[in-house]
């Protein structure tokens, strides 16, 4: 039959159509699944294999990895083997210990039994459940589980210690477990068992890889039935977070040592049709150290995936075929197109539903290693950090091939002052490589045309008046009351003459603007934020007095019972000069449910600086981004921007603050990520300049959150303002930041002097600075 007959995934029917098919004609149709998924990303999991026991009750025929207990000095690997292998792992930059092992030796060998005795254990899977989580406990790796097959209750027992397990399915050919065949005498691979098992992981509620093992004897119709049977369970469940095509490879010293291996074609030919039954949300994998020919060509069918690779220990269940080195498989990948990227254990999907896959216990851990795709956190970087970036880390910023992906379209339609929907901006997070240079390119580019090649600063102080607050933001480490004691620093209010005192010493010391903002008081009340603009304009006339965040407004119009148009309008007579646009965290309810469930929701956000613009008060708009958001919150963000810049041309720059987390209550409960990756931080500013620049002409960076360094990395891509001189900066130090708490005009100049940009004072509103 036709190809193009089929639609996403394919039928029953219609893969049975595709049985005498060559895969080179399937390959087009498979590949255009893949990409649909998957994008040109080609993931991995950097891993340590951990074998806990070799002993097994099945004997497969063409298995080296069981063996008999006189063949093993122990039964069991120690828990201190086990930890040292994994901290050699953590070393080598691993984030996942696979640990596998026969099932269920003791019920073969009472060596087994008197072996688990010692350790204090009565199964095997009692002993590997307390060796799993002294992994995770003492060295962060996240376990991944191949006990092989087991029943509802054993499943959710061992969910506490491991994200992710795995089971492979292999055949549903019950043929296989005949005489002769090479499932004879093996009762974990009865077809009916291992479908049991991995319908009792989908009740627990498990992410689970499978697969099928090709080339033992099966049939081309026996594999599409295998793939269907998987892919009814996924239907059922949604928990097989990926499916392994994997070819026999025959070994010495097992039954079936002179079985001719399945060719290559073949397992090309599996593949293709494995992507079109399962369509592109499936990952599709194929181990690469398992593949005789060029593994891009596996790429060009329909995988997403290379699985575990190891940088430190072998396949112990094939030996004798060596894991690719990383770096020479990403450069033959990306010279083919596609971009190599580190993976967890477990996959985004089930990390972005933790709270339905993953036992909570495992939050912390996985959100750890994560970044905002829920793909492998490169490094140790976060954002307030003073650490210096891996070597790793530095190359996920630099690539030397270049392409024509989607993203590419993408960039060229906004540089060009177009505009895309939110999928198409949330896929530039995603950039990376050569699509993330050219993006960076890019915004830098449309940066020049849009305000040239200086880089402006005001000079300005931070008053931060109290940190006490009535409101509980999850993120928030500066402010202090009942429920935030173990926060930094003592609960304080200044009083009017600390607060003149301070305006009056900014401007002694050259500062054009004071930007005012605190926590929300419970004695305060509209009035408060009257006469702090009184007394900063009393001290100082000419002073810009920048102040007060959407919460604040509404909190002061709320305490006068008047409306917050009239409240701003009583603020604007008695010099309140423009709006900082802080909490505005995500404009995303979803996730400000979960950040900052008393604060305004976003439109309530929106519609106090659209009250503020249509007074003549122009306002900041900001970004809070990298704790339990993702892309699609970016994106919808900076749309939700654009369309109120678009309606009232009120915002003078955009500002994103990447979260600091070191401080920050729900990061130390284990509920958010470290801040965003540094990939993620840069991509921020140049994708706010393709989206906003035309209508938002300033992006700013801040400084005191990413470092020096990155500050200039960022003003080349796309950002042009530096922010303020600070002089006291607060609420990012009480986050845990590292930068200081002021940043002079001489070292604004030379930071810019150093990437031969020119520095410039500006005031509050982008204008020039008088005399």
């Amino acid at each position: 039959m036709s190809l193009a007959a089929i639609g996403e995934r394919a039928t029953a029917e219609q893969a049975m159509t595709l049985l005498d098919a060559d895969w080179r004609s399937l390959a087009p149709a498979a590949a255009e699944r893949r990409d649909a998924g998957w994008g040109s990303l080609v993931t991995y999991s950097r891993k340590v294999f951990i074998p806990l026991t070799r002993l097994c009750r099945d004997v497969c025929h063409y298995c080296t990895f069981a063996t008999t207990p006189r063949s093993l000095a122990r039964a069991y690997s120690s828990t201190d083997d086990v930890l040292a292998i994994a901290r050699t792992g953590v070393d080598a930059g691993c984030k996942e210990a696979l640990f596998t092992l026969g099932d269920r030796p003791e019920t073969r060998y009472s060596h087994a039994r008197r072996a688990l005795a010692e350790l204090g254990h009565e199964s095997t899977l009692s002993y590997l459940k307390e060796v799993a989580a002294r992994v995770r406990a003492e060295t962060g790796l996240l376990p991944h589980l191949n006990p092989g097959v087991m029943d509802e209750a054993e499943f959710r027992s061992l969910r506490p210690v491991a994200p992710s397990m795995g089971l492979m399915l292999e055949s549903t050919s019950t043929r296989l477990s005949q005489r002769g065949g090479p499932h004879f005498g093996s009762p974990d691979k009865l077809p009916e068992r291992r479908l049991a098992s991995l319908r009792a992981a989908g009740v627990a509620k498990v992410p689970m890889t499978s697969g099928i093992l090709i080339g033992i004897g099966e049939t081309r119709v026996e594999r599409i039935e295998s793939l269907l049977a998987l892919r009814s369970l996924q239907d059922e469940f949604g928990h097989l977070q990926e499916i392994i095509i994997q070819n026999f490879r025959a070994k010495p010293g097992t039954l079936m040592a002179d079985a001719p291996e399945p060719s290559m074609d073949e397992l090309a030919w599996t593949v293709a049709v494995a992507r079109l039954l399962f369509g592109p949300g499936m990952s599709i994998q194929v181990p690469p150290n398992l593949y005789a020919g060029d593994f891009t060509e596996l790429v060009d069918v329909g995988i997403n995936d290379c699985g575990g690779i190891s940088p430190v220990t072998p396949d112990h269940v094939n030996p004798e075929a060596p894991w690719p080195h990383v770096d020479r498989l990403a450069e033959r990948l990306e010279r083919r197109g596609s971009t190599l990227v580190e993976r967890l254990t477990v996959y985004p999907r089930y990390i972005e539903r933790r709270d339905e896959w993953i036992d909570p216990s495992l939050h912390a851990p996985v959100l750890r290693w994560s970044d905002g795709a829920g793909l492998a956190r490169i490094g140790t970087w976060s954002p307030g950090s003073t650490q210096v970036p891996s070597e790793e880390e530095r190359r996920e910023l630099a690539s030397t091939f270049s392409r024509t992906s989607s993203i590419v379209s993408t960039v060229n339609v906004l540089a060009r002052g177009g505009r895309v929907g939110e999928a198409a901006v949330a896929e530039l997070f995603t950039a990376r490589g050569a699509d993330f240079l050219y993006l960076q390119t890019a915004a830098d580019e449309l940066r020049r045309e849009q305000v040239g090649d200086d880089v402006t600063y005001v000079v300005n102080r931070n008053i931060n008046y109290t940190n006490i607050c009535l409101y509980r933001c999850t993120f928030c480490a500066f402010s202090k009351g009942r429920s935030h004691e173990a926060l930094r620093g003592p609960a304080y209010v200044m009083d009017m003459e600390e607060i003149g005192r301070r305006v009056d010493e900014a401007w002694q010391r050259g500062a054009t603007e004071v930007c005012m903002q605190g926590g929300i008081h419970p004695s305060f009340d509209g009035n408060t934020y009257l006469e702090i603009c009184r007394t900063a304009k009393r001290v100082q006339p000419d002073m810009h007095v920048h102040a007060f965040s959407p919460l604040e407004i509404t909190h002061g119009a709320r305490t006068l019972d008047i409306s917050v148009s009239e409240f701003l309008a009583e603020l604007r007579s008695v010099g309140l000069g423009s709006l900082p646009g802080t909490a505005a965290e995500i404009l995303d309810d979803d996730v400000r449910r979960v950040i900052a469930p008393d604060k305004p929701d976003t439109q309530s956000w929106l519609q106090v600086m659209r009250t503020a613009h249509r007074l003549n008060l122009r306002s900041t708009a900001t970004i809070m981004f990298g704790h339990v958001d993702g892309y699609l919150h970016w994106a919808r963000h900076l749309q939700r921007v654009l369309e109120l810049q678009a309606e009232t041309g009120g915002f003078t720059e955009f500002v994103p603050l990447p979260f600091v987390h070191r401080e920050a209550p729900m990061y130390l409960k284990g509920r958010a990520r470290r801040g965003p990756t540094l990939r993620e931080t840069v991509l921020m500013h140049a994708v706010s300049r393709l989206v906003l620049g035309s209508s938002i002409r300033n992006i700013q960076v801040s400084w005191v959150k990413i470092g020096p360094e990155w500050a200039q990395r960022c003003l080349q891509a796309g950002a042009n303002d530096l922010g303020g001189t600070l002089m006291n900066e607060s609420i990012s130090r009480a986050a845990g930041a590292g930068h200081g708490q002021e940043f002079a005009a001489a070292r604004m100049a030379g930071l810019t002097g150093e990437i031969g940009r020119r520095a410039i004072q500006r005031t509050t509103l982008y204008r020039n600075v008088p005399d």
